[in-house]
């Protein structure tokens, strides 16, 4: 399903946000429990999530790193951390590869690597970058053992499928599509 601009996540996430995203003037900071229900995707920005409170009010665009899926996350999580490229385009779609889902996986962001879980992938659509071979790519959304929210191309992912995988190191010398493929190119 095509969507411009605003959709659905496959499933909706209970997770929480911290709470000087949402109130003026937090009289202390905390994880506010949400429910994670929708995205948004404005060109050179990073991946807006919509979310609802407890108390019924909605938010929209709330950036990445306002999220996490523990009450009491550790340190500090940046843009930087929580995203590695802004989206690029304004259509996209959402889904949950069924073979994926639930997979554990290895995450480089920011400079470090981190462990976490598959949740689901939204692919850009009709943007000047997605039309190139060795351009386009689809973001994982993941759930980081840490607690937090990352966002990360397929090329800065390894996933874990224990009956098939069989390394745990990011590998050397893939290389990047680069042709344009038709069967009746001449």
């Amino acid at each position: 399903m095509k969507y411009d601009l605003v959709g659905e996540l496959p499933r909706h996430l209970y997770c929480f946000v911290d709470s000087t995203f949402v109130y003026k003037e937090p009289w202390i900071q905390v994880m506010l429990p949400c429910v994670w229900f929708g995205l948004v995707s404005y060109p050179g920005r990073t991946w807006g999530c919509t979310i609802m409170l407890e108390c019924g009010a909605v938010y929209r665009n709330l950036p990445a790193h306002a999220l996490s899926f523990v009450k009491f996350p550790d340190g500090e999580w940046t843009p930087e951390d929580a995203q590695t490229w802004d989206c690029y385009g304004e259509a996209f779609t959402t889904l949950e590869y069924t073979y994926l889902s639930g997979l554990k996986c290895k995450v480089r962001a920011n400079g470090k690597e981190h462990s976490g879980t598959y949740l689901f992938t939204a692919g850009p659509i009709g943007d000047g970058f997605s039309a190139y071979p060795e351009q386009a790519k689809e973001f994982y959304f993941i759930e980081l053992d840490n607690g937090r929210l990352t966002v990360q191309p397929t090329n800065n992912v390894l996933l874990e499928e224990r009956s098939f995988t069989n390394s745990t190191e990011f590998p050397h010398g893939l290389k990047r599509q680069t042709i344009v493929w038709s069967c009746e190119d001449k």
